[in-house]
């Protein structure tokens, strides 16, 4: 059981994955504290959560670039016992363009974040990772102990690289203990409808571009190559539903607070186990919202792997976390969730 009043800081929490967690969070009983810039999310967010939980988390707007803000929010908030971060820049092809923001944005940050909690006699910190630090792995499955390959992009070097920085500081630092997860591909809304993803400008993942193709707000989806060498041609992901995704960093936080790792620093695969192809997806979704989606074949997208699905044993066994929801019933919940905000 959580005690009661527990403060947890979760960055990024206004963003798609991070407003589910907060949920899942304040559900729990902790007391959340939440710092986003609002670069990529809205402060309207908080009335979703608000709405769903009866409760509204504490909010400040801060950029986790400018050093002295961070240690001017730690010394008001000497009471945080963990840190959940999501604040990153994580559009792909935005990262090739730009590495030195991503470099800052998401190595910067970090290194400050740790800096502070390293000053503490004990704190919780859980890294939102990616499964791209496995770029096109050997074989599927992928496992945690599967070889980090070179990065294809800034944006997967800076997933790498902090999942080093978490794990050298704590080696040198008993009192920090962090978890890293590596999820695979989220997709969805809560069922209530009150948050979900709503990606600004063009979505840059698969399942937003469908429900907004399919609500009218994209004239036609694009299907990145059909002669990859899976069941239909198509790319093969593990596309995971958000409010699955949420309780995993909290049952990865609590393993941490109750002292039940076996290391200061662990890494636990986040996904369903199954993997999809792109036409997979949007036949699940001609079927939950009874509409026929217009897409065509274009060119395979440079960088893009061919496949890429968990097998997540050790996050059933360890953790003791399952994914419960089907690809039918995610993609229902984003599709709700869309023309919701649509309408």
């Amino acid at each position: 059981m959580t005690l009661l009043y527990m403060k947890v800081l979760v960055t990024g929490g206004l963003g798609f994955i991070g407003s589910h967690t907060v949920v899942e969070l304040q559900n729990e009983g902790y007391e959340v504290v939440i710092i986003d810039d609002c670069s990529n999310s809205s402060e309207n967010v908080l009335e979703g959560i608000t709405s769903i939980t009866e409760k509204t988390p504490l909010f400040e707007k801060i950029d986790l670039k400018e050093k002295n803000k961070v240690e001017d929010f730690f010394k008001r908030h000497h009471d945080i016992e963990g840190v959940i971060h999501f604040a990153a820049s994580k559009a792909v092809g935005e990262s090739v363009e730009k590495p030195l923001l991503y470099y800052e944005n998401n190595i910067g940050t970090l290194v400050y974040i740790l800096k502070e909690l390293c000053n503490k006699n004990k704190a919780s910190f859980i890294f939102s990772s990616s499964c791209t630090v496995y770029g096109q792995a050997d074989k599927m499955p992928i496992t945690e102990s599967a070889p980090v390959k070179m990065a294809e992009s800034p944006y997967g070097n800076t997933k790498q690289m902090g999942e080093e920085i978490i794990a050298d500081t704590c080696k040198v630092t008993p009192s920090l203990n962090a978890i890293a997860l590596r999820y695979f591909n989220p997709i969805g809304a809560h069922p209530s409808s009150q948050i979900g993803e709503l990606p600004i400008g063009v979505p840059q993942n698969l399942v937003p571009f469908i429900t907004q193709t399919g609500v009218g707000l994209r004239e036609e989806l694009s299907v990145f190559g059909d002669d990859y060498p899976t069941e239909d041609g198509t790319c093969v992901r593990d596309y995971i539903y958000v409010v699955d995704l949420a309780k995993a960093h909290v049952i990865a936080l609590q393993r941490l607070m109750n002292g039940k790792n076996s290391n200061n620093y662990e890494v636990f695969n986040v996904g369903t186990g199954t993997g999809s192809t792109v036409l997979e997806v949007i036949q699940s979704f001609e079927k939950i919202s009874d509409k026929k989606l217009n897409y065509k074949i274009v060119d395979r997208r440079p960088g893009d792997i061919t496949s890429a699905y968990a097998d997540t044993t050790k996050a059933n066994e360890i953790l003791g976390w399952k994914s419960q929801y089907t690809l039918d019933e995610a993609m229902k919940s984003a599709w709700d969730w869309e023309q919701k905000v649509r309408s």
